[in-house]
């Protein structure tokens, strides 16, 4: 056991990827039993589902990948065991508490809430301080990650608040749920996202030039500024005045970037349809925006949100995952049938959860669409983890045969 623990933990993203993905299974299932009355939950949809999703699930998948990559950014040493082993048993305790409390006894789960609260501020801390011993010039992206995760802390902290119930809570926690998502979780993905994809696509291809704008972060964040404000307003037509520029923005970014999309191996395309996924969410919501006005009966269900929570987050997730997994296992960066087949089933995925956003327009079975692609993910989540992520956690012995093996 000592051996094994000595293993698991010998990298960060080893722990953080196991439990990040644990989690995201357990509280995607807790959702679809919810929905199926399985089981009956007296939270609000946005504590089971969105809060958990944001500020417990993704978040632990991507700091396993920042306590990796941020000393390398910054030519720092690597972050003790102790130190990320630390915050990982706070993580893991309090994801599991409020887990087991939205089911059992929701009145305490605002005390797991604070105790992952508080892991959260250390992760915080950990990043700042690499940051702030860093004597290099360029520190733009790392800033970019910092000013994203005191974001969510902040707003992880009003969503706590709002459990009060205070006249207006429901708009705070309301608030919190979306600059969580915009300001915090998809700033964070794409300020990594815009490092590190063009980097691996130069890796396979190069004599690619990585070409991106100056003022990309800067920019980016003001205009999820915008929209976070005008979501408050709970009125589609305004979301107009944040989703176009956002949309020709990024448009003219990607172009700029020119992406060699149809040179690159799997594990390197699959990371450019996550970033295409961001702009066909913002399309989307520019769709819903016009139907406010010629047709508002129409019902599109968070369908944005989803679409970049699935089609970016998860198709990112498994692309960084897959690389990250094997290149720190010692095993060679490929991507044969099982992994492009797990890259597809994604995207098939997205678009089942588009469908069932606005299915109730069409007089379908909304309640079977949406625990449709819940089983959906699960099942593509434990498909991936039963070929990654028990690399993780498989023993010393058996890494000590594939080394061997692969020497001979």
């Amino acid at each position: 056991m000592n051996s094994w623990y000595k293993k698991f933990s010998s990298q960060p993203h080893q722990p953080f990827f196991t439990s990040g993905i644990v989690f995201f299974i357990l509280f995607i299932a807790l959702f679809a039993f919810s929905y199926s009355n399985i089981v009956n939950l007296d939270s609000s949809l946005l504590t089971y589902h969105a809060y958990s999703l944001i500020f417990v699930v993704f978040i632990q998948f991507f700091l396993g990948f920042l306590f990796v990559v941020f000393p390398k950014f910054l030519m720092q040493s690597e972050i003790s065991t102790t130190e990320y082993m630390n915050q990982f048993f706070i993580y893991l305790f309090a994801s599991l508490g409020i887990f087991l409390s939205l089911i059992f006894y929701s009145k305490i789960t605002f005390l797991f809430q604070i105790i992952l609260l508080f892991g959260q501020i250390m992760s915080f801390r950990t990043l700042y301080s690499i940051h702030k011993k860093s004597i290099m010039k360029d520190k733009n992206d790392t800033k970019w990650v910092l000013i994203s995760f005191l974001a969510g802390i902040i707003f992880h902290f009003l969503f706590i608040v709002s459990n009060l119930d205070f006249p207006n809570s429901f708009i705070v926690s309301k608030l919190s749920i979306n600059a969580g998502f915009y300001l915090f979780l998809f700033m964070i993905v794409f300020t990594i996202s815009q490092r590190m994809i063009p980097f691996f696509t130069r890796v396979m291809v190069p004599n690619y030039i990585i070409n991106k704008s100056n003022k990309l972060l800067d920019i980016l964040f003001l205009l999820l500024i915008l929209k976070v404000i005008l979501l408050s307003f709970d009125n589609s037509k305004l979301n107009l005045i944040s989703d176009i520029p956002i949309f020709i923005f990024l448009v003219r970014e990607l172009f700029i970037w020119k992406l060699p999309t149809f040179k690159v191996p799997a594990i390197v395309w699959i990371l450019h349809l996550g970033l295409y996924w961001i702009l066909i969410a913002f399309f989307i919501s520019i769709i819903e925006g016009i139907f406010a006005f010629i047709n508002p009966n129409f019902f599109f269900e968070k369908i944005v949100i989803h679409t970049i929570a699935i089609g970016y987050f998860v198709t990112v997730l498994v692309g960084f995952g897959t690389r990250v997994v094997l290149g720190h296992s010692g095993r060679k960066i490929e991507t044969k049938f099982f992994a492009i087949s797990i890259f597809i089933a994604v995207q098939i995925l997205t678009f089942i959860r588009i469908f069932a956003s606005v299915s109730l327009n069409f007089g379908l079975n909304y309640i079977f669409l949406i625990e449709l692609s819940a089983i959906l993910l699960i099942s593509t989540l434990i498909i991936w983890s039963f070929k990654y992520i028990t690399i993780l956690v498989e023993n010393e012995k058996k890494v000590e045969k594939i080394q061997k093996w692969k020497s001979n």
